[in-house]
């Protein structure tokens, strides 16, 4: 399984942004499908996740800005960023699990986001 992210950039706070993150390869070994960021300076955090069933979570600080989503043929997930604050500035890497595992098992690159204030 391959992952890449793509779609940052830098944006004003207030700002919107749509991450990407295309998937290819076995997609059939995949069950989640996560947006992680890590801050300079900080530990690597969830943002927000969906499920093979649609299931979907979302990190407190992100919730009801923040929306993720699966494209319809399956290979791509989406992560709409809006109301951007300076804190959300980070490199967000877009992760995939196994069925029954708790771990992310691939990862694609990071795109960085950065939001000004």
């Amino acid at each position: 399984v391959q992952l890449q992210a793509s779609g940052g950039g830098l944006v004003q706070a207030g700002g919107s942004l749509r991450l990407t993150c295309a998937l290819s390869g076995s997609l059939g070994n995949i069950d989640r499908v996560g947006w992680l960021r890590q801050a300079p300076g900080k530990q690597r955090e969830l943002v927000a996740a969906v499920a093979s069933d649609g299931f979907k979570q979302y990190a407190d600080s992100v919730k009801g800005r923040f929306v993720i989503s699966r494209g319809n043929a399956g290979n791509a997930v989406f992560l709409q960023l809006n109301d951007l604050k300076p804190e959300d500035t980070a490199v967000y890497y877009c992760a995939a699990a196994r069925p029954y595992y708790n771990n992310w098992s691939f990862w694609g690159p990071g795109t960085l986001v950065t939001v000004s204030s």
